[in-house]
């Protein structure tokens, strides 16, 4: 199984104005001390070796999107999407490249919730303007269909859903049963978040499982009824988890906003004896520094508070792929 972020970020997108990128280079130029490069890659090797992350990178600005890849793509399994955040249009333009070398065109979106920045990458998704293309909607939300027509309405966008070419279907699942979709078995939870939310936990012939939880309020004072996240993300290879908000955020000035801190993920995944957590859907008005201070932190209060295993705390970006 292969875990692919397209888009990290909760809420709505973001992107690094002129001043940002202009500060990470002089940041860049003062590490470099002088030195010179004797090509492009000699610098990249510079930037990805001596340089921090919230330096020679960025976690993106792009809504949540997060392709699940498992079985075999050459033997006709299917494309496998958590959400349709903005990141939703860089997958579906390299899902098209991927196709032309004969990956089969059916793509399984499973979906958290049906709030805008989950959903607002469909107008956009290119598969879904291919006539040989079958997208199939998982939800546990039996509005699903409903939301995303409505986002095409004219008043919103210009192109109708009933324009889009593919042949789109929806599917409602529900809790407690377990579907063989593809390649994977897929479960899911209720969460809490406004018009509630959904995670889903993905287990491949392996038995590698990967969860996706996004956009649900874990509280600190309530930890004792957590009982059954953490039976759903019991022994997780990785955990993807809504990690939003500081501990002091979650606590005081964002307390029922439907989100929770990297802090409660990692006691949930400390008590399902989780592998890996990657903190996600980061706050838009979180700098580079500001997500990886988090992350440092994560990290340490980990170390801090583990009593079995170790879990791995990784930081979810544009881009990053996991193999589990």
């Amino acid at each position: 199984m292969l875990v692919r972020f397209w888009g990290t970020r909760g809420s709505l997108p973001v992107a690094a104005t002129a001043s940002i990128v202009q500060d990470k280079v002089a940041h860049a130029l003062l590490a470099a001390s002088g030195r010179s490069f004797a090509d492009i890659e000699e610098a990249r090797s510079f930037a990805r070796s001596e340089l921090d992350f919230a330096i020679s990178g960025t976690f993106g600005g792009a809504t949540t999107c997060v392709e699940i890849e498992a079985g075999d793509p050459a033997n006709g399994d299917a494309f496998i999407l958590c959400d349709m955040g903005s990141g939703l249009r860089g997958f579906g333009l390299d899902a098209m490249r991927r196709c032309a070398a004969g990956h089969a065109r059916v793509y399984h979106f499973f979906m958290s919730h049906l709030h805008w920045d989950h959903i607002m990458g469909f107008p956009f998704f290119v598969p879904a303007f291919d006539p040989n293309a079958h997208i199939v909607i998982h939800s546990g939300h039996e509005d699903a269909e409903e939301a995303l027509r409505r986002q095409q309405e004219e008043i919103s966008f210009p192109v109708k859903f009933d324009w889009l070419r593919a042949k789109i279907e929806f599917r409602t699942l529900k809790v407690g049963e377990t579907y063989q979709i593809g390649a994977v078995q897929v479960e899911l939870m209720e969460q809490h978040h406004s018009h509630s939310s959904f995670g889903y936990r993905f287990t491949d012939a392996e038995g590698k499982v990967a969860v996706f939880s996004t956009d649900s309020e874990h509280k600190l004072d309530r930890m004792e009824g957590e009982a059954d996240v953490e039976q759903f993300f019991r022994a997780a290879d990785l955990v993807i988890c809504d990690t939003m908000y500081s501990l002091a955020d979650s606590v005081s000035m964002k307390e029922d906003w439907g989100h929770s801190s990297n802090i409660v993920a990692i006691d949930l995944c400390h008590g399902a004896r989780a592998k890996r957590l990657a903190l996600f859907h980061h706050e838009p008005v979180y700098s580079d520094a500001d997500i990886a201070r988090m992350h440092a932190e994560s990290v340490r209060y980990e170390e801090l508070t583990r009593e079995h295993d170790p879990l791995e705390v990784l930081c979810a970006y544009d881009g990053l792929e996991v193999s589990l």
